[in-house]
């Protein structure tokens, strides 16, 4: 080996070890496969994650993210509430949604910041969580879509009333502690096939409560570093703990759910004009029949400048 070919390798050698290392993405989540395999959009079930001591989380910089989002993005309410809670009759806590986060430990009530995927640093935490959901939802829920994310803010001994979600979701919890009481989306007992076309049409997500539900449901207990699997449209009601609460919430939609939101809402005005529709499931090719054809009538209504 010539003089010159050393010099050459240990100038390229040196200058390699000068060059940045590639950074990785930080593996946020803790997943069970196998787990995930057996209960997804089935049955809630834990996850572990690495954000609780998340600079994005804390106070301050959550009331410098509500100063930068637009009006609507944020609803709150007092959460001396009952579980049954008639949406129309919700009480305010007569603050400011600033205020209100700045005094949550004293002013009991609940406060959710929404569409926090459209704010940096927000939006890029979220796709790298979905990210390392993916592999494992790929296989039941195809076609990740729709991919948003929620803070819920929580003053202690609050409650979140009784209602469902129209997306896959993992609530990961931050700061706090909670406990959820989870019921089986498939229980026509607790959630009637009306309550799933009036929601999914466009109505409010809360939900009567009736006492003997509790019964039948999961309770589960959220600490910081704990993450927990709410299946697509199932009930749930919320109790806070005895301090301030956050908890960050990440959720997508597929194909299948929004084929369930189209197949539900053609429903939903099938029923309003007397007739008794075949409940989603029940029939794939019905199913079918009423997804393309609301798709084709949104598409012809969408030529015409109007709104189905």
């Amino acid at each position: 080996m010539s003089a010159s070919t050393v010099v050459n390798e240990t100038t390229e050698a040196a200058a390699n070890s000068l060059a940045p290392l590639k950074s990785e993405t930080p593996r946020h989540l803790e997943i069970d496969d196998a787990e995930f395999r057996r209960h997804f959009n089935r049955k809630a079930f834990h996850i572990r994650h690495h954000l609780a001591d998340h600079p994005l989380f804390t106070l301050p910089r959550l009331v410098e993210l509500y100063r930068s989002l637009p009006e609507g993005h944020v609803e709150y309410n007092a959460g001396n509430i009952p579980v049954s809670q008639d949406p129309n009759l919700t009480p305010h806590n007569g603050l400011s949604p600033e205020e209100t986060i700045r005094r949550i430990e004293e002013c009991q009530s609940w406060l959710v910041i929404k569409h926090v995927e459209n704010q940096p640093g927000y939006r890029e935490l979220l796709n790298e969580c979905l990210d390392q959901i993916e592999p494992h939802s790929e296989a039941f829920a195809p076609q990740m879509c729709k991919r948003e994310a929620f803070i819920f803010i929580s003053s202690p001994g609050s409650v979140t009333p009784f209602h469902m979600d129209p997306e896959y979701s993992f609530l990961l919890q931050i700061r706090g502690h909670k406990t959820i009481s989870m019921f089986d989306g498939a229980d026509r007992s607790i959630l009637s096939e009306e309550d799933l076309e009036q929601y999914l049409s466009g109505g409010h997500r809360n939900l009567t409560f009736k006492d003997e539900f509790q019964a039948k449901a999961w309770v589960n207990e959220l600490t910081p570093g704990q993450g927990l699997h709410v299946p697509l449209t199932t009930p749930h009601w919320v109790q806070n703990g005895n301090a301030v609460s956050v908890s960050f919430s990440i959720a997508f939609q597929s194909k299948q759910s929004e084929q369930k939101k189209i197949v539900y809402t053609t429903n939903a005005y099938l029923r309003k004009k007397g007739l008794q529709p075949v409940a989603y499931g029940t029939s794939k090719w019905r199913d079918e029949a009423k997804y393309f054809s609301y798709r084709a009538l949104r598409r012809a209504f969408y030529l015409f400048g109007k709104e189905l």
